[in-house]
């Protein structure tokens, strides 16, 4: 492990003296170790076994499958039936592996449901199966990035090493407090502390924020990780605020503002003046379109000008959101049901009176339309008072990394 230390520290002084001492645009402060692939659990190596194995291909099933692996008609049913309490072997998947295993102990079927879970299957004296799922060895690896921001958010990540998965969740954390489409300048910047998820293969399968900071326009925003008394996972100000609001800042990743809220607009249709009493936000065709907060939807169908016509009334019975112009509805969205906050419920389009792809969003206040860009928003409930000390122990250690960077070279 010295040796790794002294090896970072020289790559560090290469690159001080290649960059000729000016700052980088972005950086990755945590060193890449060889993997070490964990050892597999004993059920799943024995020495003596036989080893098959069938790759799933489109049009596959278990059946097919299974008959690959030698199985008779017969056994293959009772399999399938044995397997069904535990899970279904209907739901195979394309590209996943069945193996047979032929050993000491008789024969084993396995299949990779996905990285952390695996079916195994075995055979008694009788002919008999049993089934059970096997939690599969996932190894943890903490990992820091920090970066500055000269052209766009997500080509600093991508020099700082987060793949788009990671910088997409820092987004999530921030969105309530930065609209990351409108607020975001030259000279901005981030620092993220994340644990990898990674396989016994050695495959990354996940990562998880566990604090983060962005500095937007000069002002610092912190955020921590913290499971809650619930059990819930959530991220925190390092005094205990909860980082969601009542309601996002948008409702979809938008190109730009086209045109604000204004009570004397030329229509580009109409050809006369008008109140515009909403936000237009131009974005793709299809571009997903997000409910801003928890409620009910209350109209969902075509409405004149408004062409697609989504309106949602949220769970504090005073504010209601409209969306309009959308080329389809989300599945499962209709009139009556209820929503949750960032929910996909529709797409970008241009139906009724647009002249091109664009997201109307209205915010109404007792029914009444005012500007969506000045709304207020309430944080949600903060940590409790009484978990406070649990809260601030749980988390100093995240916090004191953000805040002192250092280089991370032990796995978890």
């Amino acid at each position: 492990m010295l040796s790794l230390t002294v090896l970072g520290f020289a790559v560090v002084a290469v690159l001080m003296l290649l960059s000729g001492g000016q700052q980088v645009s972005a950086s990755a402060s945590s060193f890449k170790e060889e993997w070490l692939p964990p050892e597999m659990p004993a059920a799943a190596s024995h020495a003596q076994d036989q080893e098959s194995r069938v790759s799933l291909h489109k049009g596959d099933t278990a059946i097919s499958a299974l008959t690959q692996l030698g199985l008779s008609m017969p056994q293959i049913m009772r399999a399938v039936h044995a397997a069904r309490a535990v899970y279904p072997l209907k739901d195979v998947h394309t590209g996943h592996v069945m193996t047979r295993m032929d050993g000491n102990d008789g024969m084993r079927i396995f299949y990779e449901i996905d990285p952390q879970q695996r079916l195994r299957l075995q055979r008694d004296g009788d002919g008999q199966w049993q089934a059970a799922i096997n939690e599969l060895p996932v190894r943890d690896r903490l990992a820091e990035a920090e970066g500055s921001i000269e052209d766009s958010l997500f080509g600093a990540a991508e020099k700082a090493g987060l793949d788009d998965t990671i910088t997409m969740n820092l987004v999530d954390i921030f969105s309530w407090d930065i609209d990351f489409a409108r607020d975001i300048r030259a000279g901005d910047s981030f620092r993220v502390l994340y644990r990898e998820h990674y396989d016994t293969k050695g495959r990354m399968i996940g990562a998880t924020i566990l604090a983060a900071e962005f500095t937007n326009q000069g002002r610092t925003y912190r955020a921590v990780r913290y499971r809650t008394a619930s059990g819930r996972y959530d991220y925190f100000t390092p005094d205990g605020q909860s980082m969601r609001k009542s309601f996002l800042k948008a409702p979809l990743k938008y190109t730009r503002i086209s045109s604000r809220y204004s009570l004397h607009r030329m229509h580009p249709i109409l050809g006369y003046t008008r109140a515009h009493r909403g936000v237009d936000y131009a974005a793709p065709m299809g571009t997903p379109v997000h409910a801003v907060g928890d409620g009910v939807i209350r109209y969902c169908g075509w409405r004149g000008g408004y062409g697609r016509f989504i309106v949602i009334r949220h769970t504090d019975g005073i504010h209601a959101t409209a969306y309009a112009h959308l080329s389809r509805y989300a599945r499962g969205i209709h009139s009556g049901v209820h929503v949750h906050q960032g929910q996909t419920i529709g797409y970008v389009g241009m139906s009724g009176l647009a002249t091109g792809p664009h997201l109307h969003f209205e915010f109404r206040v007792h029914g009444v339309k005012v500007n969506p860009l000045t709304v207020k928003r309430t944080p949600a409930k903060p940590v409790p008072q009484a978990q406070m000390t649990a809260f601030r122990q749980a988390t100093a250690p995240w916090l004191a990394r953000i805040e002192v960077p250092q280089p991370l070279l032990a796995w978890n």
